[in-house]
Order: structure tokens, then C-alpha cells, then sequence
């Protein structure tokens, strides 16, 4: 068997496995170069196809790479933008507000006006990068371990910190939104944090574009009837249950 044997061998394994691979950990696990791997791949389309910089079997476009914060910030852009502006006559002057991490409400973040007062918090980098250029934001980051993937940060001093503070009200974002199944995200580590600021919170919103309704990603955290407006680019979405 040769080497290049070898690692197809090894590259099909790991994709039995693991279903999605992405290059970078399928070069260090051959201990090749990611072009090697690249080539591997392109004379192997019977055996494996590409989704981005991640590797899958082939014939299996259903398959979605894992959520990263870059690349979901790419996508379907325009209708979360819109979402966002939607969603910003529900955000009141000098009140505390929380805001979830996740690509969609950076647009919030951005539309804030300049002189408008707020108390903001939040436990995303990204989030947090942005607030601290508006002078009349003051920013609480709640702390923790960080998670590269989504920018956030997750431990128990976060549900500490906004369990001794009164919020008006929470902006919360997802990646999967059904009636039945209810509301869900890609980070298991970010569902106490979302449970918590929801609890807190005298009002809660959901805001995100309309491709996430009628999906169901891993983890459930609130239940549409949960929130008191779910905002998409299209505007407020009914919701089951209520008047």
C-alpha cells in the first residue's frame, strides 16, 4: 500500500466517523500539508466532495460544516441587516438590555443611534468590539471561557453576573426557529446564558432572518411562545398561541 493509499484509508475513516472534517485537522491528522490533502481530494470525487474549507463524503450535500462566526456573518447578510432594523424600534432608551451573540444583531449593535443612552450587555467579542466605540453605551461583558467558534465567552460567572442585574429587555438570536420544536442553536455552551438573560429580561425578542425558520440545529433553549415578538427581515412573525 502506498502513502497516498494510506491516506485516502485515513481520510475515509475519519469521515465515517465524523461526517465533516476540515482541512486544517485532516492535514495534521495525515501529517501532510493542506495542499497534499487538497489533492487527495480532487482525484478522489467518487469518495469525497468539499464544503468550504471542510471536507465531507461525497453525495452528501446535506451535510453543514460546523458553525463558525466568520462564515456565518457572510451569510444571508442583507436579510439579517434588515432583521436588525426591524428589530430596533423594540430597543428603548436608558434602559439595560441584553444582547446575544451570533452574527445577525451586530447589525443591531451598528444601527444604535449615537446619543441614544444604554446599558448593554453581552458576552460576545464581536459584540462587545463594537459597542465600545458608542459614548453613551455603558458595556457590561459578561466573562468566562472563550469560544473561537461563535466569539463568545460561557462560564458560571456569566449567569452570576446577570443574576444580580435588572434588565428591560433581551435581544436573542438563533440558528433554528419551529413552531413545534422551538428555538435552537449551534453552541451548547451558549443555552445557559440565553436561558438566564431570558429569565431576567421584562421583554424578549427573537431576531433573525427568515432561513432560520423550519430548521431545528442541536441545541433547544426557549420555545417560540417564549418570546414576546420574533422579528425577521419581513417584520414581526405571528406566533402560535398568542393574540
Amino acid at each position: 500500500m502506498t502513502a497516498k493509499d494510506r491516506r485516502i484509508m485515513a481520510l475515509s475513516l475519519a469521515l465515517a466517523e465524523r461526517k465533516v472534517i476540515h482541512l486544517k485537522e485532516a492535514a495534521a491528522l495525515m501529517q501532510v500539508s493542506e495542499m497534499t490533502v487538497r489533492r487527495d481530494v480532487a482525484a478522489n470525487p467518487d469518495l469525497f466532495g468539499t464544503l468550504g474549507a471542510h471536507i465531507i463524503p461525497a453525495g452528501r450535500p446535506d451535510l453543514e460544516a460546523p458553525y463558525a462566526i466568520d462564515r456565518a456573518a457572510e451569510s444571508h447578510s442583507a436579510a439579517k441587516k434588515q432583521a436588525s432594523i426591524n428589530a430596533l424600534r423594540y430597543l428603548q432608551p436608558d434602559e439595560t438590555v441584553f444582547i446575544d451573540c451570533g452574527s445577525t444583531l451586530t447589525h443591531l449593535v451598528d444601527l444604535i443611534p449615537a446619543d441614544t443612552r444604554l446599558t448593554v450587555v453581552c458576552y460576545a467579542f464581536n459584540t462587545a468590539d463594537r459597542l465600545i466605540s458608542k459614548q453613551n453605551v455603558t458595556l457590561i461583558l459578561l466573562g468566562g471561557v472563550y469560544h473561537p467558534a461563535s466569539a463568545s465567552f460561557a462560564g458560571a460567572s456569566g449567569a452570576d453576573t446577570l443574576n444580580a442585574l435588572g434588565i428591560n429587555a433581551a435581544f436573542l438570536s438563533a440558528s433554528g426557529v419551529d413552531q413545534q420544536r422551538g428555538v435552537s442553536c449551534e453552541q451548547f455552551h451558549e443555552v445557559p446564558i440565553k436561558r438566564k438573560a431570558m429569565e431576567k429580561a421584562q421583554r424578549r425578542y427573537l431576531v433573525c432572518d427568515s432561513s432560520k425558520i423550519g430548521r431545528v440545529r442541536p441545541a433547544h433553549f426557549a420555545d417560540i411562545g417564549d418570546f414576546d415578538a420574533v422579528i425577521t427581515e419581513t417584520g414581526e412573525m405571528p406566533l402560535v398561541g398568542k393574540a
